[in-house]
């Protein structure tokens, strides 16, 4: 049961601001208590503390205000220490209404700045320290130096934020100085002779409280002595302090009277029909029993480089089901340790044998068992130093699936409701082996030089030989290669750098990287390469290239770009730091490197990796890249708390909107906005969207903002912009949508256009701000003066059934919005607008395209909003595919081409043509979409996970044909879409009328 239902959650989500009466425990053995209010600083109630404690007995023993800190339990029962004082206690949130103050130690500034960072991360700068991890430690002290020194900074050692042996004797002797007549004090205890904090009552007695460990409920004493506390044993063996809460017995036995009629009921019910153990995946056109059961569990073991199978899979024997199984079996593969690549991994997954309890129809197989897969986890087979690994490794496995070579290898933070899985590297040498660096394996090349030019001098004399590899070269296309054709790659690899030197990737698929003559090869080819464009640069950072030497390459590569050029990748390269071995890495100084010399940089690196930090495989990682940025630009922790801020209030006011008891009105929504700790986390701050636009005086235009009608409620806020004079600047915060796709769609609209006004085509695309910042969260920029076409169509209808099918709609609007000579021109922007859009959502497959998520500006500029469907993924409604058509040109689109005359044939085929242009484009430049997409796959888009979702994009860019066969292809789409516009329209109708009968 989560400690938060017994605490003080319910007053701080509360509105307004009401006082709450808070108890205050002073390091003197004085008790305060007096009333608060939610929105008083933490400095605020410090100074009301002094004031109070004048007429209290040892105030003199006390010193300034500023050598003592407040602490709290949190809402996740630990102990916080209230460094940042400029904090609402509304925000700060304690578990309960309980603020002690002690005496500040070690250095004050340090420790305020771990607090500010931890903060603004969300996530304890104290789980990276009480982890014990060697690399971890590592890695914070080496990112620390460079970031500092980037900064010209002289940076302290990050200083363990824990209590030590004295501290906690320090608080037993105080605690036996109190008079037990004075009122509950906030103790320390030693539990065990180790380090523990407990909280105890010194006038009840004891059977009168129990302990709440984390979220399990205990008994102090009578048959349940602390000893025997597993919580309290795991914390010790792992060197961890344990935080425990009091709270009254009364909580506790009615808890345990609702448990145990949940229980009962639920006993009850399942007794009625037990599901089974573990299901069997159906399988298409077989009928499967309902009544299966496990008989075994096996393990299969894979040795991977990047996506290759080094060797055949290994099985272990199958054991009995049990809590828990032994195998005690030696696994091995066929592959001796010299040739193991430096990123060798292995990977697991756990397997129920099931059993069938009856024979399937229709078939004649004998055999009735099936495998279930339950469970994968991975592991290198070198450590971060380079060491072979030996001994035994507890791994924790997660999520049901196969072998997963392209899952994390980071640990399992879920360590309480994960099976474990013990291994162990056996010791083939009695000294440690280490894999050679890179020096050392250069030197083996002259082993094999002699080798390479016999080599290369029979290839020299083939003629057909360069023909076959130039027609490899050439097809974009190539995935697979036969095995002729690996070996004519590989002994013309020279051939390759000199003449083709962008087939990199190519080159290294077919490289054996089990053998270890071939990775030397290779290795000291790449030492020559010339460098790469990013176009093909970018491809390198898959997972299926995992080697240090590769990936050193690639990052010698991506220095060449620009901060523009840089940014425009950003969000790729976040993505594919989860497919990096080790927490150190190139990709990661990299990126580090250019935010410190970048604000720009700094600010959307800060976002993309913030955005994630919830996800349980890269918290760790993307937690300490966070810090590393903070400790690199102090001055900028400011600016991003700011932002932060805010971005809470605007959840707790989503969340208010969404969840209120009554029916919410806006009205009650802009009353919220005036409130005064809103007011002040909202207004001026550097926009998330844009950090060079300033969001002010949002009280100026309170009555402007709004929620919108749909499912997640969004919030319309809008701002006054210092930087024009009278203009505003509009933000929607989305709650409860995951906005990276959103974001991935658009950043493939502004490249394309980025490509297109370098050919001299400027379509007049629009791509908006879009940002997540959170677990479903995120930002989106309001496109000014602006209406969707539903709007628009419904505007000029009687009807709703009849507004999808009025063609004048469109134009008459224009007319209105520019009246006179602006009419050609908004004609002539809605016409490129148009073509760009049309190309676009062709090619990327973006589904869903209905009238109220085309938008129209006044001045003519068509773009579309909302792609929750991409590649191909079209709606479908009752198994009927509800989108028919390539891509969205409806007849009174093309109405307004023409000017709203039928015999403008002249407009609409200069509007042909600038479709015509745009793809073209986009094809000479098909390879760069395919990789950015492939580069996302570690995103966890559901509607990207694969390469086969990719193949969407590799057959809309005709990748692998001509230039005239790719427009050829393009020319039927779009005589399709012009066809069966009337599908649109109909479709759109359907829409219409299901918006129009909504209550």
């Amino acid at each position: 049961m989560p400690p938060g239902k017994y605490g003080m959650q319910g007053e701080w989500e509360k509105e307004g601001d009401h006082e709450i009466m808070m108890d205050f425990l002073l390091p003197t053995g004085i008790f305060l208590k007096f009333p608060v209010s939610r929105n008083d600083t933490i400095k605020t109630i410090k100074r009301m503390v002094w004031k109070n404690a004048r007429s209290e007995a040892l105030f003199t023993a006390l010193g300034d205000p500023d050598a003592y800190v407040f602490t709290c339990i949190n809402h996740t029962a630990e102990r916080e220490e209230l460094e940042e004082e400029s904090r609402r206690i509304s925000d700060v949130q304690p578990f309960m209404c309980v603020l002690r103050l002690v005496a500040r130690e070690g250095d004050r500034v340090e420790k305020l700045t771990n607090a500010q960072i931890s903060l603004l991360i969300g996530k304890g700068l104290h789980e990276f320290e009480v982890q014990k991890n060697h690399e971890v430690n590592e890695f914070r002290t080496k990112m620390r130096v460079f970031c500092e020194e980037k900064q010209g900074c002289s940076g302290k050692s990050d200083q363990v934020l824990c209590y030590d042996e004295a501290t906690v004797e320090q608080h037993k002797h105080f605690m036996l100085q109190q008079d037990p007549q004075d009122p509950p004090l906030v103790l320390m205890r030693s539990a065990l002779k180790k380090k523990a904090t407990v909280f105890r009552s010194v006038r009840q007695e004891p059977e009168d409280y129990t302990l709440q460990v984390n979220g399990r409920w205990e008994f102090i004493y009578g048959n349940h002595p602390l000893c025997q506390f597993k919580y309290i044993f795991s914390c010790l063996r792992n060197g961890q302090n344990p935080h425990l809460i009091m709270v009254h017995h009364s909580t506790i036995s009615k808890y345990q009277e609702e448990q145990g009629r949940m229980c009962n009921q639920v006993y009850k019910s399942c007794s009625l029909s037990r599901p089974p153990p573990l299901p069997l995946k159906k399988v298409r056109g077989q009928r499967t029993s309902a009544c299966v059961f496990p008989l075994q569990l096996v393990v299969q073991a894979g040795l991977f480089h990047g996506s290759e199978l080094l060797c055949k899979v290994v099985t272990s024997s199958e054991v009995t089901v049990c809590s828990e199984p032994l195998w005690d079996q030696k696994l091995e593969f066929d592959i001796n340790v010299a040739d193991l690549p430096r990123m060798g991994r292995l990977c697991f997954a756990l397997y129920a044998v099931i059993e069938k309890a009856k024979k399937p129809r229709g078939t004649k197989k004998k055999n009735k068992k099936a495998d279930c897969p339950i469970a994968w986890v991975n592991t290198m087979v070198f450590d971060y130093k380079d060491q072979l690994k030996t001994g035994e490794f507890l791994l924790t496995l997660t999520q049901i699936d196969l072998l997963n070579p392209m899952g994390t290898v980071e640990r399992n933070p879920n360590v309480d409701s994960a099976a474990g899985l013990l291994i162990r590297f056996a010791n083939i040498r009695p000294y440690p082996l280490y894999y050679p660096p890179l020096d050392k394996v250069l030197v083996l090349k002259t082993l094999y030089q002699s080798l390479k030019c016999l080599f290369v001098l029979l290839c020299q004399k083939q003629t057909k030989s360069f023909v076959k590899l130039k027609e490899i070269m050439d097809n974009k296309n190539y995935t697979e290669f036969f095995e002729d054709e690996k070996e004519l790659l590989w002994k013309l690899r020279a051939e390759v750098r000199s003449s083709y030197p962008e087939s990199l990737s190519k080159l290294l698929l077919i490289t054996k990287w089990n053998k270890r003559e071939d990775v030397v090869q290779m290795v000291s080819l790449l030492r020559n390469w010339p460098d790469l464009p990013a176009i093909h640069a970018l491809e390198l950072l898959d997972y299926s290239f995992p080697d240090p030497a590769v990936r050193s390459f690639t990052i010698r590569c991506l220095r060449n770009l620009s901060d523009d050029e840089l940014l425009q990748y950003l969000i790729q390269l976040v993505q594919v730091l989860k497919y990096e071995s080790y927490l150190d890495c190139d990709l990661t100084t990299f990126l580090l490197e250019r935010a410190l010399s970048n604000r720009r940089i700094g600010h959307f690196l800060f976002w993309h990796l913030r955005s994630e930090i919830h996800v349980a495989s890269v918290s760790l990682r993307f937690g300490l890249i966070l810090e590393a940025y903070c400790r690199g630009n102090i001055h900028h922790i400011r600016l991003l708390t700011k932002q932060n801020e805010a971005l809470a209030k605007m959840k707790s006011l989503s969340d208010f909107v969404k969840s209120g008891s009554q029916k919410m009105t806006v009205e009650d929504l802009k009353l919220c906005i005036r409130q005064e700790s809103y007011l002040e986390a909202l207004s001026d701050l550097l926009s998330p969207l844009n950090p060079s636009i300033i969001l002010s005086g949002i009280w100026l235009v309170a009555d402007k903002c709004r929620f919108m009608d749909s499912k997640m409620k969004p919030l319309w806020l809008m701002y006054k912009n210092p930087g024009t004079q009278g203009d505003m600047v509009g933000i929607i915060f989305k709650n409860g949508d995951d906005l990276r796709q959103d974001m991935l769609t658009i950043q493939m609209i502004q490249l394309m256009e980025n490509l297109w006004k370098k050919e001299g085509l400027d379509l007049r695309m629009i791509p908006y701000g879009c940002l997540s910042t959170g677990n479903k969260t995120g930002l989106i920029e309001v496109v000014k003066n602006s209406d969707t076409i539903a709007n628009i169509q419904r505007n000029c209808s009687n009807s709703a059934a009849t507004a999808a099918f009025n063609k004048d709609a469109l134009l008459n609007w224009l007319k209105s919005k520019n009246p006179g000579d602006k009419l050609d021109q908004a004609i002539e922007v809605f016409t490129l607008s148009c073509a760009g859009y049309c190309v676009a959502t062709y090619v990327l497959g973006i589904g869903d395209r209905h009238n109220d998520n085309i938008m129209i500006r006044e001045t003519g500029q068509l773009f579309h909003i909302d792609f929750g469907h991409f590649l191909g993924n079209f709606k479908r409604k009752l198994g009927i595919n509800r989108e028919r058509v390539p891509f969205i040109l409806t007849y009174d689109f093309v109405h307004v081409i023409q000017q709203g005359r039928t015999n403008n044939s002249e407009k609409f085929e200069r509007f042909r043509e600038y479709c015509e242009r745009a793809y073209k484009i986009l094809c000479r430049n098909g390879t760069l979409f395919v990789n950015l997409f492939a580069m996302m796959k570690a995103a966890g888009l559901p509607e990207l996970t694969s390469f086969k979702d990719i193949q969407y994009l590799k057959d809309s860019l005709c990748l692998g044909k001509s230039d005239d066969e790719a427009l050829k292809n393009f020319k039927v789409k779009f005589n399709e879409a012009l066809r069966e516009s009337w599908k649109t329209k109909v479709n759109w109708m359907m829409h219409s009328l299901a918006k129009d009968n909504r209550p």
